[in-house]
């Protein structure tokens, strides 16, 4: 019995430690991508937070420091607010 608990939290430290290097992985693509979209943002700390918010549920980020949504239309059609105060979420 006990050898079975011993390779049971074996395979679990295992399945752990692959997921995590999975969320480490994805969170260093947006960290990068974010900071080149947010290089010359006025309030960088805001638009590094929203960008990574966005990036993390769309997985992707719009290339260069303004524009070009059209690459990423997840990114595009996040939103905040309605009617009047209405404007999109992404920097």
């Amino acid at each position: 019995m006990k050898p079975l608990y011993s390779i049971l939290a074996l395979l679990l430290v295992l399945f752990a430690s692959s997921c995590l290097q999975a969320t480490m992985a994805g969170s260093a693509f947006c960290e990068s991508k974010c900071k080149v979209r947010c290089s010359k943002a006025s309030v960088q700390d805001r638009c590094l937070k929203y960008c990574g918010l966005c990036c993390e549920q769309c997985r992707c980020v719009p290339s260069g420091t303004y524009g070009h949504k059209d690459e990423c239309p997840c990114y595009r059609d996040k939103y905040t607010g309605s009617g009047k105060r209405r404007r999109p979420k992404c920097p």
